[in-house]
């Protein structure tokens, strides 16, 4: 009999204990953040603040135009599941405009960065004339991404939602980053530096230089698709237009992008006189950093302009 009993008492025990461990995974299960960010190049900074005490998921692939992106019907099932949404804002995902009013709709919080930036918009005068709302005087740039001291302040009022929101300290995590901002955006300023008054002239796939240009002391002459976004398109009149802009402002290269009408780039080049060379504002290199991208984004401008 008291050997029936123990096994009783060791068969309870063990349900408790079984019972108490399921539970405790629940709650950690339940504990995890998920922070689902559009574009890969935002989804490199917030993964280096929070990468370790969240999951972080990027909806966009890396190396898509993402002003062309449509989402899938998973893509919208994991943005609705998320216990935070990070934007860039400004246009940029133009095809998640209406999933992103559904989550704001569900409660779902959303994180815009270009709320904590000063916004560049479009001067008069610059680049081409155009019908586009979205290169008309005024217009809102959406690549802020491009100057690291704008993306320092995203990542400390980012740093503060999360605790807000979550309890997450990051207090560690968005003072190394913003130190490493800080230092990149030094050693740019240094690298450009060596580039002469006369040449520091950019003209570009689509206008998404804007930022860098305005950090760094460059000009924008103009773009081949005159445009914040690649969706649009330029006609002949703007084309034979850009060519004299860069005739008379002696512009040496002609930068294209991903989203970039190649042959379209190829024949201005050509009969402008000058010369084409690839650079990636968009799309992070191999090892997925938005630093390395932001370096060699860097160095190949200085390198094709010195």
């Amino acid at each position: 009999m008291n050997k029936n009993i123990e096994i009783l008492i060791l068969t309870v025990f063990c349900l408790v204990f079984l019972n108490s461990c399921q539970k405790t995974q629940h709650i950690q299960s339940n504990s995890t953040k998920t922070i689902v960010v559009t574009s890969s190049v935002l989804g490199s900074i917030v993964k280096e603040l929070a990468g370790d005490k969240c999951e972080v998921i990027v909806i966009i692939p890396n190396g898509l135009d993402v002003h062309e992106w449509e989402p899938s019907a998973k893509d919208i099932e994991t943005l609705l599941k998320a216990s935070l949404i990070v934007e860039n804002g400004l246009g940029l995902e133009g095809g998640l405009t209406k999933t992103l009013e559904q989550a704001r709709s569900s409660g779902i919080k959303i994180f815009t960065a270009s709320n904590y930036i000063n916004i560049r918009t479009v001067g008069d005068g610059e680049g081409i004339p155009s019908g586009d709302p979205d290169q008309i005087p005024g217009a809102e740039d959406p690549h802020f991404w491009l100057d690291p001291l704008a993306v320092k302040g995203i990542t400390l009022a980012l740093s503060n939602t999360l605790k807000g929101q979550f309890q997450m300290d990051l207090t560690a995590e968005a003072a190394a980053l913003a130190k490493k901002l800080t230092l990149l955006d030094s050693s740019i300023r240094e690298q450009t530096a060596s580039i002469p008054a006369e040449n520091r002239k950019l003209v570009t796939g689509h206008e998404s230089l804007g930022y860098f240009a305005q950090a760094f002391g460059f000009k924008l002459v103009g773009a081949i698709i005159p445009s914040l976004t690649t969706q649009a398109e330029g006609s002949a009149s703007e084309l034979a237009a850009l060519k004299t802009l860069i005739v008379h402002n002696k512009v040496k290269v002609v930068f294209t992008e991903t989203g970039t009408p190649a042959r379209v780039a190829e024949v201005l080049a050509r009969d402008s006189g000058v010369k084409c060379v690839e650079i990636h504002t968009h799309l992070l290199p191999q090892d997925r950093s938005y630093f390395t991208m932001m370096k060699n984004l860097s160095a190949t401008i200085t390198r094709s302009l010195k």
